[in-house]
């Protein structure tokens, strides 16, 4: 593929350029981390299913680690990708030196977000790389790709039985507890939640994303976080980093916080909302969803039409557990603050509507989906988005009339008469849709999208072999 580059970068490129790459660099970064008093460098790679992994080393050995020198990965013994052996070799890595981290919890230690490489390629089981070679192709085709990404996620501690429960949460579990949504935008709470927001909210500053706010979320001790956008890999690794950051964060005041999706039955969903936004290579900084009339252009019409129309499978990236499924429902019974859980559940699109999975916001030109959640690789979930706005351009997809009507208040018969569509229902339907959608074996490749499924059968499978207390409350004294 022939270099393409997005400001003054080549996203997809071989080992020995990306080391020359690095070379000249090394110095200035160097002194950066010496003078800001770092010890130790993680160079992390991110495996299949968007989780860093890392050998720490001295700063002494920080030249090699950037020339490719450093550590290598047996990635294949630890990541559920069984198309090598033993006897193969083991996988490189190359830090991305646009994408260091200094931790603020501890300004000893520096993380660099890095890229796989085999045998001097690009590994081809390195979503990192997927992402990269995805930005690469949209660069040759004229677009720059911006995204945000809306973390949610709740903060536990566990009680003196050793159990966990909610951090912040003074309401008992028995007895008389409020039919509200007791928790969202609660000022007492916010207050009550200072002592651990007030470290998070200057470790982000002090990162420079521009933190807009933080909300008491709808779920007791659950957050959620508004920072700036960026172009793409960047927000990919802010994501990664940040879910280090607030884990790291929580530790310090003997806390932990958990990504699940749904963890119990009346918590409301955490999700990580993905917005997208689009400029042309010819006019950087120029959102080409907004018409000069201040409208929502075809452009953003199309790129949205080329979502929908892979919309099961991105789903199967963005909601990638059993447990995602729980939350991707219109209404929960015994719900905080009612019953409409305000996740999406039908592949649709409207201006503002919260209801579809796709928003058009009142507020900003983007696109947004709504079906995402904090347990996705999330550099699969960008490189998806991405190749399916493309070609959603580029075929000029028609994504049909937008919804400004309520979802939640249609029938299963209505919305099918509508020819709106369900989003999966399960794991199971997600990854059937993900395996015959030819978009997927584009982005992901043969390779990886082959053990992706696999290892989510499995994951599949396992959960249908466990027995969960509903099942015994269900049917134990009924039959």
């Amino acid at each position: 593929m022939p270099e393409a580059k997005v400001n003054d970068r080549i996203y997809y490129e071989s080992f020995e350029d990306a080391v020359e790459r690095n070379r000249p660099r090394i110095p200035e970064v160097r002194k950066r981390l010496e003078d800001a008093g770092v010890k130790y460098v993680m160079g992390a790679w991110i495996d299949m299913h968007g989780i860093p992994k890392t050998k720490p080393v001295p700063m002494r050995e920080f030249e090699e680690l950037c020339l490719g020198k450093g550590p290598q990965f047996a990635v294949h013994s630890v990541s559920y990708v069984p198309e090598l052996t033993p006897a193969d070799s083991d996988q490189v890595v190359v830090p991305d030196l646009d994408a260091v981290y200094i931790c603020p919890w501890d300004r000893s230690m520096a993380i660099i977000i890095s890229d796989l490489y085999w045998e001097d390629a690009p590994y081809n089981v390195c979503p990192r790389q997927a992402l990269r070679r995805m930005m690469q192709e949209a660069a040759l085709k004229g677009y720059r790709f911006y995204a945000g990404v809306e973390p949610e996620f709740i903060v536990m501690k566990h009680d003196e039985n050793g159990l966990p429960v909610k951090a912040f949460d003074d309401d008992p579990a028995d007895g008389v507890r409020p039919r509200r949504q007791a928790f969202g935008y609660d000022i007492e709470y916010s207050i009550d939640s200072m002592p651990f927001l007030k470290d998070m909210i200057d470790y982000i500053e002090g990162l420079g994303w521009n933190l807009h706010d933080v909300v008491c979320e709808g779920g007791y001790s659950q957050f959620e976080l508004d920072f700036h956008y960026t172009n793409m890999l960047e927000m990919s690794d802010r994501f990664v980093f940040l879910r280090i950051l607030l884990k790291e964060v929580a530790k310090t005041h003997g806390l932990f916080v958990t990504f699940m999706p749904k963890p119990t039955l009346g918590d409301w969903r955490s999700g990580a909302h993905i917005n997208v936004s689009i400029s042309h290579e010819s006019r950087p900084g120029e959102n080409i969803f907004k018409t000069v009339d201040g409208d929502w252009s075809d452009e953003c019409r199309w790129a949205v039409g080329g979502v929908l129309r892979h919309a099961e499978a991105i789903t199967a990236i963005t909601c990638p557990t059993v447990n995602s499924y729980n939350g991707l429902v219109p209404r929960v019974g015994g719900f905080e603050g009612g019953t409409v859980t305000w996740a999406p559940t039908n592949i649709a699109y409207g201006f503002n509507n919260r209801s579809a999975q796709l928003r058009l916001p009142q507020n900003r030109y983007c696109i947004e989906n709504r079906a995402c959640d904090m347990t996705m690789n999330v550099y699969l979930a960008m490189a998806m988005h991405l190749a399916c706005m493309v070609q959603g351009i580029e075929k000029k997809t028609d994504p049909g009339n937008p919804t400004d009507f309520d979802l939640y208040a249609k029938t299963e018969a209505e919305l099918a008469g509508l020819g709106i569509r369900r989003l999966p229902r399960t794991l199971f339907h997600a990854m059937e849709a993900l395996r015959q959608d030819k978009m997927a074996e584009h982005v992901l490749g043969k390779v990886m999208l082959k053990s992706y499924l696999e290892y989510k059968a499995d994951e599949w499978e396992r959960y249908h072999q466990s027995v969960t207390d509903w099942e015994v409350k269900e049917y134990l004294r009924l039959y």
